[in-house]
């Protein structure tokens, strides 16, 4: 230690349950460097406290009374950026995870969260760092790969399924003719098929067409 003092965090506790903000109440005060300045027990209410004590960080329940806490944190990360919102949760429900996070909240965590491993999300947060509970974050990066899967897949939606293999060639630097005797079909057929491939990636040219395949992985969807 450099015998220095560290600013308190200054906290705020959302959630609509009194015996659960007294409880995180006594286990946050125990830390030398949190101060709750104050609790909440709806949405609206929390959104109100923020506006007047402009708390460091906000711990919310995901789930509150006349507006959930998701639409709260939204709220404060728009008009209030200063104050960190880390949501607290019973389950780990992907769906609001994911809500959570378009939400802006900087942390996410499960109740089941020890004494010590929550005081450190705090700290973390109040550091600026974003935070998530290893409960959740395998689930994070699942869904993030599903939805570059997705994009890709959607990527070549347009496409009938001999539109994609036509292009494949053509990503493979392959002449009308080359492609026509690949796939056994007339070079007149290819040409249509590569205009409406062109018209439909709204591309202008083979090159364009074929680097768009490749950057959406189009083999793997053959």
């Amino acid at each position: 230690m450099d015998g220095t003092q560290s600013a308190k965090q200054r906290i705020l506790l959302v959630d609509d349950h009194e015996i659960v903000r007294l409880g995180l109440k006594a286990l946050l005060e125990r830390h030398p460097n949190f101060e709750v300045v104050a609790e909440a027990s709806t949405a609206r209410e929390a959104i109100e406290k923020v506006e007047t004590l402009n708390p460091d960080v906000v711990v919310m329940d995901i789930r509150l009374p006349g507006g959930s806490g998701i639409e709260a944190c939204e709220e404060i990360a728009e008009r209030f950026p200063n104050s960190k919102v880390i949501m607290l949760t019973s389950y780990a429900e992907d769906e609001m995870l994911f809500s959570a996070i378009r939400a802006g909240a900087a942390g996410y965590v499960l109740k089941q969260i020890g004494g010590e491993d929550l005081m450190r999300a705090i700290e973390a947060v109040g550091r600026g760092e974003a935070l998530l509970d290893p409960a959740v974050t395998q689930r994070i990066f699942q869904e993030v790969r599903k939805a570059a899967k997705e994009e890709e897949a959607s990527a070549f939606a347009a496409l009938t399924q001999q539109e994609k293999h036509v292009l494949l060639l053509v990503s493979e630097g392959k002449t009308n003719r080359e492609i026509a005797k690949a796939l056994f079909l007339g070079e007149g057929t290819v040409r249509n098929y590569v205009s409406s491939i062109l018209s439909k990636l709204g591309v202008s040219n083979r090159a364009e067409a074929a680097a768009y395949a490749v950057e959406h992985n189009l083999r793997d969807y053959l």
